[in-house]
């Protein structure tokens, strides 16, 4: 039996990090993965995904050339060589996480892992059993598209986002079952590439977990190319039929398309691997943890969305390395109070923080600015005029509470504000840090000021 410090099973964003963060800490490590190094964010999610998303970016910029005096000529789409594209990109990364693993002596094993006692860990391999005994495991597996019955998925003509991934050929049509951040992006994408795009949403709103200004912006750019969207609408059942899909709402309500996305609902990666058996506390099929990352059996920790608590690759790796940091000893603490996101919709959505509408919910007082991309020279040049930034303060000390962004870029304009929210700047110490000009981050200066009524570029000032 082979002895490791720490024995991590999974490879994702949270495996691979904390793996590499416990060897950084001189510990003895190994990984096991039965797939794909990178797991779902690298394989069959936030990168693939991005990598379409830019697809849909060219294009449609390639559609709109003429408006900035570039003739290119008819414009047509390759769907196959977009994904050829897409599969080069993440094989490219998978093989820099793999030199990653192996500089930092980090032993990789492939095959299942089980958890047979605190301390002990079986690997189901190709060729054979073997069991690894370590100080510490944690287990990072991670989530995958829950497969409803009632939506009859097939992976060919009703499909998760992991086939939607793979597709070679535009549908003519597409049905996308959820309105969330997973449904908003393929739809986006896929109604750039071409199809004709509906999206059918349970809540009264898409995209739900945002302020309804941010959502209307979508909605707006939906209704402007052709995107229909259902709200409070419940799907009765999902049928393939002749190489077409007969998507029935409860309404009594039919639509006939080539493809069906269902994008609600992930299943959690907490089954068959020996937790039940040792008494880690569970609920709903995510492992429960404390801010340690430790599960209630002592020595065995739990990151990523196989925690359930936020769904995010970048949350799963500060939680990862959170857990090998105690794993080797330290005490380390997760924060959850500053954590960005993103969704890539056209145009892009970002926030940290509290929302405007948290704020009203739990009847916090709050001082809101707001700056729209129209206002700026550079936003404008780009042809990018849609959107605004959405900062949201505590009047009494002047502190960043949240920030909402939808516009170009504002995936990465985010991180000024979640830096100014982690180091405990103001809203007047963003105000006043001088921001180059002409660019995009003056969108986000200036939505400070406007909290105070003293935005320079806006008509109007504030009540």
């Amino acid at each position: 039996m082979r002895e490791f410090d720490v024995v991590i099973i999974g490879a994702g964003p949270g495996g691979y990090v904390s793996a590499i963060r416990a060897a950084q800490l001189g510990a003895k490590v190994a990984v096991i993965e039965r797939n794909k190094i990178g797991g779902t964010c690298l394989n069959w999610g936030c990168i693939p995904t991005k990598a379409l998303y830019y697809s849909a970016r060219a294009l449609e910029a390639a559609r709109h050339a003429s408006d900035f005096g570039v003739n290119v000529g008819e414009v047509s789409f390759d769907l196959a060589k977009a994904v050829d594209r897409k599969d080069g990109v993440v094989k490219k990364l998978v093989g820099g996480i793999e030199q990653l693993l192996k500089g930092n002596k980090v032993e990789v094993i492939r095959g299942d892992g089980f958890v047979e006692a605190a301390g002990r860990v079986r690997v189901t391999k190709a060729d054979g059993v073997e069991e690894l005994s370590c100080k510490s495991i944690i287990i990072a597996t991670g989530s995958e598209p829950a497969l409803i019955p009632a939506f009859n998925i097939d992976r060919k003509n009703v499909l998760t986002s992991t086939e939607m991934l793979d597709i070679k050929k535009v549908p003519s049509s597409l049905l996308v079952i959820g309105g969330g951040v997973m449904g908003c992006e393929f739809a986006s994408m896929f109604s750039s590439f071409g199809s004709k795009v509906m999206i059918v949403e349970l809540l009264p709103t898409i995209l739900s977990t945002e302020d309804k200004m941010v959502s209307r912006v979508i909605a707006k750019r939906y209704k402007e190319t052709g995107v229909e969207v259902l709200t409070e609408v419940q799907v009765e059942s999902v049928k393939a039929e002749g190489g077409q899909v007969k998507t029935t709402l409860k309404d009594g309500r039919e639509f006939i398309t080539e493809k069906v996305m269902v994008a609600i609902g992930r299943s959690f990666n907490s089954v068959g691997i020996g937790l039940d058996k040792l008494g880690v506390a569970m609920e709903k099929g995510r492992v429960s943890v404390d801010d340690r990352m430790e599960t209630s059996v002592k020595g065995i920790y739990a990151i990523g969305d196989v925690t359930g608590k936020m769904l995010l690759a970048h949350v799963a790796s500060v939680q990862g390395i959170v857990a090998a940091n105690n794993a080797m000893g330290k005490d380390a603490r997760m924060d959850y109070s500053v954590i960005p996101a993103g969704i890539f919709t056209d145009p892009e959505i970002a926030s940290v923080g509290m929302r405007e509408k948290e704020a009203e919910a739990k009847g916090i007082t709050v001082a809101v600015g707001r700056f729209p991309y129209a206002a700026s020279g550079k936003a404008m040049g780009m042809g990018e005029t849609e959107g605004f930034v959405q900062i949201v303060s505590d009047p009494a000390t002047d502190k960043v509470l949240g920030c909402s962004i939808v516009g170009a870029h504002a995936t990465d304009l985010i991180g000024e504000v979640a830096l100014a929210m982690k180091t405990g700047a103001t809203v007047k110490d963003i105000a006043e840090t001088i921001h180059a000009h002409p660019t995009l981050p003056e969108i986000v200066m200036e939505a400070a000021e406007d909290v105070h009524g003293m935005a320079i570029h806006k008509i109007g000032r504030k009540k």
